[in-house]
């Protein structure tokens, strides 16, 4: 089954140590993140490796980072690798990237662990916008077409996926979709302060502190639940619902038994006091699942991914 987004990879898995549960633990642990330094897939990777050996769940741990091509370089790697203890963080940005680079390496090649976290999305527009509400921008859209611009991450990413959802769910022709891609958030964000786009979607994260300040009026968010200190409706009304997950997952050729290793391990790490405090720290959402449960999650949003993409232009 296949796994998406952030790339993590455990490598060597000898007896080693006990561990907190009181079984072995693994004695070698590489975690690859598919993406360069400093971003969303690299901070999962190092805190998952700081939770681990605060925990004492393997002896040694070790995270290299293969970027390039939305994370599917290194899903090549992933499916390469024949170690019975390799691990790599993904999400639904890989899932995405896979479409769109038409990648040979699938996330259908890949043996899904667990799903760790989760962000959701915000439309948001800047303070002096006529915009009040999300069907009046998407009004607006459906009237002036590319006259409205939106911005977001880069191209093929959650947050033009989002865009496109929200266009169809109302009917738009995606043709009319004026999308304006940043390589980062701070980017998008500058181009909304200074008034050179209509609108913006990104993580909750990127644009908290500006719709706290006022900056920035927030439209509404993406996931299933409203976001408590928002105070905005989600999309669930439009049919709309959607979730920057990350998760872990393994080379398909592994057997059950390395399966249920690493499973063990992730779920221990995950109710250990230092995952708790990496959550935390970094404001991430706790959306952990396991077992067939996260197979079946996975192949869901890689079967409406394709259409998404397809429905903006950028998958044939």
């Amino acid at each position: 089954m296949a796994v998406a987004a952030a790339g993590l990879v455990l490598a060597g898995c000898g007896q080693g140590a006990k561990s907190a549960s009181g079984g072995d633990s693994i004695a070698k642990l590489e975690i690859m993140a598919p993406a360069d330094p400093g971003g969303g897939w690299d901070q999962t990777a190092r805190s998952m490796q700081t939770a681990v050996q605060g925990a004492k769940l393997a002896n040694s741990v070790q995270v290299t980072n293969v970027g390039g091509a939305g994370g599917t370089v290194g899903l090549q790697k992933l499916v390469n690798e024949r170690s019975e203890s390799f691990l790599m963080i993904t999400g639904l940005v890989m899932v995405g990237a896979v479409e769109t680079n038409a990648s040979s390496a699938r996330l259908e090649e890949t043996t899904p662990i667990a799903r760790l976290t989760a962000e959701d999305e915000v439309v948001v527009v800047p303070s002096d916008s006529p915009h009040k509400t999300i069907d009046d921008l998407l009004k607006a859209v459906e009237e002036k077409g590319k006259g409205v611009s939106i911005t977001g991450g880069s191209a093929g990413g959650t947050d033009h996926i989002l865009a496109g959802m929200l266009l169809k769910a109302k009917n738009i022709d995606s043709a009319k979709l004026n999308y304006v891609p940043y390589s980062g958030g701070g980017e998008s964000l500058a181009a909304l302060l200074g008034n050179k786009v209509d609108a913006g979607i990104s993580g909750i994260g990127e644009y908290k502190e500006q719709i706290k300040a006022g900056k920035l009026r927030a439209l509404g968010t993406s996931g299933p639940n409203p976001v408590p200190d928002l105070n905005v409706p989600t999309f669930k009304e439009l049919g709309v619902e959607l979730i920057n997950w990350r998760g872990v997952v393994a080379p398909a050729s592994i057997s059950a038994e390395a399966k249920q290793r690493l499973t063990k391990l992730v779920t221990e790490m995950h109710a250990s006091e230092q995952w708790k405090e990496e959550l935390s720290k970094k404001g991430w959402t706790d959306t952990f699942l396991t077992g067939s449960e996260f197979s079946t999650f996975m192949a869901k949003e890689i079967g409406r991914v394709k259409p998404a993409l397809q429905n903006i232009g950028l998958v044939k």
